[in-house]
């Protein structure tokens, strides 16, 4: 009986060690050839020198990840167009930027809640040759049981978070498709991957982004013009800091927008559909595609209401 045991344990570990080093050599290849698509994916787009024809738009731009981009892109070589509804403040980042770098800046005060604020940037984007990037970044949280949540907010959060973003980005791709190259950039958030109660409109209008990202991500495949949805977990903003989160949440887990926007733009360049800037939330959104619902429901509930959170505890 040792004996025959002992010849179907050795038949077993050669079966069983060819399976193993199957499975590494194909992880290899995957490895590999993700590699040869991102230097790829770099080779075939890349960001612009300074010139007098390309122009980027950011909305939410006068604080947070929309200040934070429009710096980065006008170090880029980009001249920008700044929106949002505090006007002192888009100032002050249009001078900031100006200062800094030889290129133009805009800035136009609009609420992206109204009809009249939509059109007003539908406008500007439709009158500006060589609009090359646009970032759909203004956005709000929204905190409260659904059932008695102000519903003109949340009804103003569909109206910004998605209705804004397509009827910009409507606008914005003829011009781009025409040049055969642009980018757009939709700020989704972390919370795509986790339902957080308390939270409903917000999740669901961000999870929104993040499906209709990747659909025009591949329908735009081989035109030239990408598409990328941001999904960041907690960040340094003002929003966070008045709401009191960052004093009840560590430190380590908090991610500065600059690098937010560095890791967007870098993600941008390999082309990949979806940016989850700092290894641990990458980590956290791979781990919500394979936990059970119960598990995330959990998570849910520990991050959501519970926390006692005044709007979004995650971009």
């Amino acid at each position: 009986m040792g004996a025959i045991m002992m010849v179907g344990c050795a038949s077993w570990r050669g079966p069983r060690r060819a399976f193993l080093l199957g499975l590494a050599a194909m992880g290899a290849l995957g490895v590999t050839l993700d590699q040869w698509r991102r230097w790829l994916a770099r080779r075939a787009f890349s960001l612009p020198s300074p010139d007098a024809s390309r122009w980027a738009l950011v909305t939410g731009a006068s604080s947070g990840i929309g200040r934070a981009y429009a710096v980065a892109l006008a170090a880029l070589g980009y001249h920008v167009i700044l929106v949002a509804r505090r006007w002192e403040r888009l100032e002050a980042v249009a001078a900031q930027i100006s200062e800094a770098y030889p290129v133009d800046t805009v800035t136009l005060c609009a609420d992206l809640t109204t009809p009249e604020g939509i059109e007003a940037v539908e406008e500007i984007i439709r009158a500006t040759d060589g609009l090359s990037f646009l970032v759909n970044n203004a956005g709000f949280g929204l905190s409260g049981p659904f059932a008695t949540v102000d519903f003109e907010r949340v009804l103003d959060m569909v109206q910004l978070h998605i209705v804004a973003t397509m009827r910009l980005t409507r606008a914005a791709l003829p011009g781009m498709l025409a040049r055969h190259h642009g980018a757009i950039v939709n700020v989704s958030s972390l919370v795509t991957h986790y339902p957080l109660p308390g939270q409903a409109t917000y999740v669901a209008t961000k999870c929104y982004l993040r499906a209709f990202t990747e659909a025009l991500h591949q329908e735009l495949l081989g035109t030239g013009v990408r598409a990328q949805a941001l999904c960041p977990g907690l960040v340094r903003t003002e929003f966070q800091a008045s709401a009191g989160i960052q004093r009840r949440l560590p430190s380590f887990l908090w991610l500065s927008p600059e690098f937010v926007v560095q890791r967007s733009l870098r993600h941008l360049a390999e082309d990949r559909v979806l940016s989850v800037p700092g290894i641990g939330y990458r980590m956290l959104a791979g781990l919500a595609g394979v936990m059970p619902r119960s598990l995330l429901y959990l998570i849910g509930n520990r991050f959501g209401m519970s926390k006692g959170c005044d709007g979004s505890p995650m971009r």
